[in-house]
């Protein structure tokens, strides 16, 4: 280990993050997840200045005057925005760093990426991170980093099958000896959701919704399987017609028939990918289950949907939100023994 390495540890806390499309989770090594806030900026488009980050820049999302833009710089799981991915990692090591002098604070970051990314979408995540202070950024896949946050024992040779459904992607993966053997990653999450219910406000009842009133409607009353109990709520939002106000009320069921057509997308990347298993691993997860993490895991029956068109258990995983980065937390808190699991891009090396 270098000198500097050593100057830097003693001054940083290492970190984990989940970079994910819709919120940025921080594990700290040896205390844990400290920050949970949007991945959300909002810019100031005439002085390109950045005005929030976070939990403030979400508040402001659909609120502001046309110079100033409240933006997600990632998309679908990739970074689209270089310049602002960077400044919202910065703020993040920053404000883990408060009680440290800033200069000397450059942690080693484990940051979570989607499994289908190009390497040119590595090289991305890393420069990113690298850019924002970290002294060494390694990569690690999401579903694997949600496998090990679920406590799933991936390094046996034993089947496990992990589906993150997160903000921008969802992500299937079957993974067995510290490797994911298939997967599958798509482009259809929580966001989709949400458009699938503006679009159906718009159909039925000539109702424009905004996309976090898109959200909360999911929230309230969205499911993936029937309920036994009815639930209802009201959909706020501008009248196409007339121009004015106007508020609806819908159920569980028209939700449902919404989001229909993106749930069906995932359980039949679920069901292809189980189809592309090798016997013996199917053979694994029959008995362990399919486990279900990401914030799309905590839609009204969707393990119900799962299990009846797998024909296989499912469970959801413990706080599944989190499992991400608390994955990319045990990698941290133990990098000489799991370094294997990282992701290596073409031009570096495995950490020593």
């Amino acid at each position: 280990m270098a000198i500097s390495d050593k100057i830097f540890g003693k001054f940083s806390k290492d970190i984990g993050i989940d970079l994910g499309t819709a919120n940025t989770l921080v594990y700290v090594r040896g205390k844990g997840i400290v920050i949970n806030e949007p991945s959300v900026v909002a810019i100031n488009t005439k002085t390109k200045q950045i005005l929030a980050i976070g939990n403030e820049a979400k508040r402001m999302v659909g609120k502001t005057p046309a110079h100033i833009v409240a933006t997600r710089p990632l998309v679908d799981g990739v970074i689209s925005d270089f310049e602002v991915t960077e400044q919202m990692l910065r703020y993040f090591i920053d404000k883990v760093h408060q009680q440290v002098f800033n200069f000397l604070s450059r942690p080693q970051v484990v940051i979570g990426i989607p499994s289908g990314v190009t390497e040119v979408e590595k090289r991305a995540v890393q420069d990113a991170t690298l850019n924002a202070g970290a002294r060494a950024a390694y990569l690690i896949e999401e579903p694997m980093a949600a496998a090990i946050g679920s406590r799933l024992p991936v390094q046996d040779a034993s089947g496990s099958m992990i589906v993150d459904i997160g903000g921008g992607t969802a992500e299937i993966a079957v993974i067995s000896l510290g490797g994911i053997v298939v997967s599958k990653s798509l482009r259809v999450a929580g966001d989709e959701m949400n458009d699938n219910i503006i679009q159906f406000a718009r159909d039925e009842f000539s109702l424009l919704l905004g996309e976090r009133t898109a959200e909360e409607v999911k929230i309230k009353v969205g499911s993936a399987f029937p309920l036994k109990d009815r639930l209802e709520t009201k959909m706020r939002g501008r009248d196409l017609v007339t121009g004015l106000p106007k508020e609806v009320g819908v159920n569980d069921e028209q939700i449902r028939i919404a989001l229909s057509r993106s749930v069906r997308t995932i359980v039949n990347a679920i069901r292809q990918t189980i189809e592309e298993t090798p016997p013996e691993l199917v053979a694994d997860i029959m008995q362990r289950g399919i486990i279900l993490a990401g914030g799309g895991a905590l839609l009204r029956g969707i393990e119900n949907l799962i299990a009846h068109e797998t024909m296989m258990p499912v469970h959801i995983t413990d706080d599944p939100l989190t499992a991400v980065v608390r994955g990319a937390g045990i990698v941290l808190e133990d990098l000489d023994s799991l370094k294997e699991i990282l992701v290596l891009t073409e031009f570096e090396q495995v950490p020593r």
